[in-house]
């Protein structure tokens, strides 16, 4: 996924409401992003840290430019969690993705479910329709460990339980997560933060979701899939 523009770089003052964060550039001027993340975002958020923005594609939006990435521990970590769905149906369709490769057609945030859209649905006339749920990935507490999530997330959990249904229902069903930083080359869940979506996961597993992790290539150009990363799960 390449950034519609080119980024801006400043320095984050600070993260607050959740959706905005203050930033100086490097211009001097200081504004005001939005923030596409609802979550903690924990070691991401510090004060003086290098941040990169994209400007708003649509000229009459309130807040003149999104944040895309960070600096931190000496490398750039993603933010925006607007994005993963984009990069991974992008890699699916490049054939990066080799467990989801090969199917005849791909559809994004189709309906499912109890009153859900699954975020990818791959279809082929030769093999069962596969749910395909994405998660935005970028805790990292324990040296190359990348871990979901950083809040408790109920409407994660929910979707868990409707991929498992798919399954029973016939479908193949994958819970794919995606790291956006790429000093991580292994992934578990947090159940210290989230012993609910913990336990889902492995009912899931159980109930035949498979699971996946994808680590990403970040630049400040694109965000591309990279690598696959052991589940330490």
């Amino acid at each position: 996924m390449k950034f519609h523009a080119p980024l801006v770089r400043g320095t984050l003052v600070q993260r607050y409401k959740r959706f905005m964060a203050d930033v100086v550039l490097d211009t001097g001027e200081t504004i005001t992003a939005h923030c596409a993340n609802s979550g903690a975002m924990a070691g991401l958020k510090a004060p003086g840290s290098v941040v990169w923005l994209s400007p708003a594609a649509n000229p009459d939006r309130k807040l003149k430019y999104s944040w895309e990435l960070i600096e931190a521990d000496g490398a750039l970590v993603g933010i925006n969690t607007a994005h993963p769905n984009h990069i991974v149906a992008e890699a699916i369709r490049a054939g990066a993705i080799e467990p989801l490769a090969g199917y005849a057609t791909l559809r994004q945030e189709v309906k499912y479910g109890r009153n859900s859209r699954i975020d990818i649905l791959l279809e082929d006339p030769d093999r069962p329709m596969c749910y395909v749920e994405v998660k935005n990935v970028h805790l990292r507490r324990d040296g190359s460990l990348a871990e979901f999530p950083d809040a408790v997330t109920a409407r994660g959990a929910k979707h868990l339980l409707e991929l498992g249904d798919m399954v029973e229902a016939g479908h193949r069903a994958v819970m794919l997560y995606l790291v956006q930083r790429m000093d991580c080359d292994r992934f578990a869940i947090a159940g210290d933060v989230d012993a609910a979506y913990d336990k889902g996961l492995r009912v899931a597993r159980e109930r035949g979701v498979e699971v996946l992790c994808y680590a990403c290539r970040l630049t400040t150009e694109e965000i591309t899939v990279d690598r696959k990363l052991v589940l330490a799960i």
